[in-house]
């Protein structure tokens, strides 16, 4: 390669690395925590998913006659939404298509209208919108449901920063998480052809007893060639999921004129089945629970993913269910069932595992990659080792560009400002892992924590550990103490779990809540991991310490020996 391609690369490579390295860190770290995200919501709420899986039965009747004590149902559609695994769902209600039902809702006052929104009740269509436990059959709304798994999950891709009053095509912390990927698969492809003429020899050459600057660089350039493939796939799969608000927006205004809801149900995002309501009232019951049990018989090695329910109590009433195949059955696939009440008649149905469109198997591609749902926990905890990886990388990144521009041809006040700049890095990167398990401690005696209890406890803590660490302006500290942070954090974790709750690891084992016991384990190995980091660090540092002292004596004595000539006899 010659010189002016490969200063091209490393440049490119490195200013759009340096640009988006803090917050690359934060979607890493949080992604490979959100893998888990079913786990952790599980060990917050000391609630086992898998514990119930296969015991719990999922009652929608009971949702319904639920809803009718609060509301007329008459005319309404209903919807399920079946979370991922599967001992929940996200419920909702339109308003009823019966005018003489919608004149009989109250007006509501037009702050309450404004203040409608996710997991909130209310508005002047007296619509419906909570999350419902099959397992304590209640609802819960969204801001009460809120739990860890959901912070982290949502923090992987900015969603808390969508308070910012910034609105380009998409919410701030969308367009703010695609212009990141954007940058991001960049920087992956120039480091790429950085390296492209000694990828091999790269590869293999790892030298922990150098100086500090080799060793980072032989773990940037190690580490970045074994997960190129990994955060290729991430890279293009987040720019498609973060960033399809903004991407669609040409496509909804010129082919669709506009109508973006008509290029969603191209999409196969939502469903397009409408059907009249006719103001006669059904002449039977319907029961739910017992025609959903006759469909999972029917779709071998798949699963009910929404029921909708259309023109409730009309004579017109249709129930439609979305079903998908499970991931050791077929990697992509949709089946769909339209049946309509009156008559007991399916009208139309595929199967999932027989079904699979082209729009099927893209969708299939980038879900599946992006997630890792269809390996099982193995899988996911792959995952989680190469996100976690990542974070690596980034950070001997950082510490590469500051020792690589901490000279002295370099004029002062540019090293004061790029030593500024990773500090400001290095502390709020090195920070997330303590203040995370923190975060995790503090809720275990906090009664029915929500999502303001989380946002206050994890933002505030690293707003205050961040800063600590940004003005002892000492790298070596912060690499050191947030290592001993961690690893103090995490082994409390698991402790409290079992003093304050019981959840011993035996204990959970033994009712098989195999979801929390992998969580305490997860943190346990994590806090022996710190552990092991940290002591490497310390014995590095001190043997650094050592051998500048030595050199320091030698030229000490190298320059007394000069100006004190040895004297002479005559």
């Amino acid at each position: 390669m010659d010189n002016r391609n490969y200063n091209i690369y490393f440049h490119t490579h490195t200013i759009s690395g340096i640009i988006i390295c803090a917050l690359l860190y934060v979607m890493f770290f949080a992604g490979s925590f959100s893998f888990f995200k079913d786990d952790i919501s599980a060990w917050q709420k000391n609630e086992s998913i898998t514990a119930q899986r296969g015991v719990t039965e999922r009652d929608f009747n009971h949702v319904l006659d639920s809803l009718a004590a609060n509301h007329t149902l008459k005319g309404r559609d209903i919807e399920f939404s079946m979370q991922r695994h599967g001992m929940g769902a996200y419920v909702s209600m339109s308003a009823s298509h019966d005018s003489t039902v919608k004149a009989k809702v109250k007006k509501k006052p037009e702050e309450q209208k404004k203040r409608r929104g996710r997991g909130r009740r209310g508005g002047n269509d007296d619509s419906a919108f909570f999350t419902y436990n099959f397992g304590q059959q209640r609802e819960v709304d969204y801001q009460a449901g809120y739990d860890m798994g959901e912070f982290l999950y949502r923090l992987h891709f900015l969603a808390q920063l969508n308070v910012v009053p910034i609105y380009v095509g998409a919410p701030f912390g969308y367009l703010l998480a695609g212009i990141v990927s954007f940058l991001f698969l960049f920087a992956l492809i120039t480091g790429l052809m950085l390296h492209w003429d000694k990828i091999v020899s790269n590869f293999f050459t790892f030298r922990p007893w150098a100086k500090w600057k080799t060793v980072w660089t032989d773990l940037h350039t190690g580490l970045g060639v074994i997960q190129f493939p990994f955060q290729f796939i991430f890279a293009v799969t987040g720019i498609v999921l973060i960033a399809n608000t903004f991407l669609m927006t040409p496509y909804a205004t010129y082919l669709y004129k506009g109508d973006s809801e008509k290029l969603y149900k191209a999409l196969e995002y939502s469903d397009s089945s409408e059907f009249e309501y006719t103001y006669k009232r059904l002449a039977e019951t319907f029961d739910l629970n017992a025609y959903l049990a006759g469909v999972e018989q029917r779709i071998k090695g798949g699963e009910i993913s929404r029921v909708s329910i259309k023109n409730y109590q009309d004579d017109n009433m249709h129930v439609i269910v979305l079903s998908k195949p499970l991931a050791d059955a077929s990697f992509a696939g949709s089946g769909k069932t339209i049946y309509r009440v009156r008559d007991r008649k399916v009208l139309s149905e595929t199967l999932p595992a027989e079904h699979a469109s082209y729009i099927d198997n893209v969708k299939a591609l980038i879900y599946h990659l992006h997630f890792g749902d269809f390996g099982g926990r193995p899988l996911r905890v792959m995952y989680f080792v190469l996100g976690a990886m990542g974070c690596v990388v980034i950070i001997s990144g950082i510490l590469i560009w500051l020792v690589a521009r901490d000279k002295n041809s370099v004029p002062k006040h540019k090293r004061v400002f790029n030593f500024w700049t990773a500090n400001v890095f290095m502390a709020a990167c090195m920070s997330m892992l303590p203040v995370t398990a923190f975060t995790m401690i503090v809720l275990l005696f906090l009664k029915d924590p929500g999502q303001a209890d989380i946002y206050h406890w994890y933002f505030y803590s690293w707003l205050v550990l961040g800063v600590y660490f940004i003005v002892r302006k000492d790298l070596a500290i912060t690499n050191r103490q947030t290592t001993l942070l961690s690893a103090a954090t995490c082994f409390l974790l698991p402790l409290l779990d079992g003093i304050v709750r019981d959840n011993w690891f035996w204990n959970t084992y033994a009712r098989r809540a195999y979801d929390i016991l992998f969580i305490d384990l997860l943190f346990l190995t994590l806090a022996v991991i710190s552990v092991v980091v940290w002591v490497k660090v310390r014995k590095a540092q001190a043997a650094q310490e050592v051998e500048t002292t030595v050199q320091e004596k030698k030229e000490k004595a190298r320059i007394r020996d000069v100006e004190v000539p040895t004297p002479t006899h005559n």
